[in-house]
């Protein structure tokens, strides 16, 4: 299913998001998943179940394949479609299909500067690479203009058919292709429906 958290600046949105993620351990209460508070999972196998693009995600000056793997080693036919899915294929495109091409140019002179809209799509991308069955997209499209915005989500609509997506936004465009939406205000659910 599609899930929209939704609020004003500073509702809590994006807290909620790294409690879930075990980046917070919650001053009170339980997070549970399946009955179990997610604290008492193994890190690594809790980790694996989610794949986020926080608002403030970076990209590093490795290759292309590499930072869509987080890794030296990648499967580059999965890459290219991830980067399809995020809808990133012109930026592709513009970088020759290469997915050896360096991002900026830190360490290679013949690196590729990309742009804001395009460094979001990149790292929609590499969440999609890890393939994990709950995927949380905070402000994902921020850098985007509306267009581009529209089309991000009907591709992640089409493409994540088979996984939790959450979304973070303050942006009702976000809730279209939504189930279920939810409002924070000061940290509290003040409206939940469709």
């Amino acid at each position: 299913s599609k899930v929209a958290i939704v609020g004003e600046n500073g509702s809590g949105k994006t807290t909620l998001i790294k409690l879930l993620c075990r980046l917070y351990r919650p001053e009170e209460g339980r997070i549970l998943l399946n009955g179990v508070d997610i604290w008492e999972y193994s890190f690594d196998e809790y980790t694996k179940l989610i794949s986020a693009v926080f608002q403030d995600f970076k990209l590093f000056a490795f290759s292309l394949g590499e930072n869509l793997a987080a890794s030296c080693q990648y499967d580059s036919d999965k890459a290219k479609l991830c980067i399809e899915k995020a809808g990133a294929w012109d930026c592709f495109e513009k970088m020759g299909k290469e997915m050896d091409i360096f991002l900026y140019r830190d360490f290679d002179s013949r690196g590729r500067d990309i742009s804001g809209g395009e460094a979001q799509k990149i790292a929609i991308a590499r969440a999609l690479y890890r393939d994990s069955p709950v995927m949380i997209l905070d402000e994902p499209t921020a850098a985007l203009d509306p267009r581009a915005e529209a089309e991000v989500y009907e591709s992640i609509h089409k493409n994540m058919a088979d996984r939790l997506v959450i979304f973070i936004s303050h942006r009702l465009s976000s809730c279209k292709f939504c189930d279920r939406i939810i409002v924070l205000d000061d940290g509290r659910i003040i409206q939940e429906g469709s």
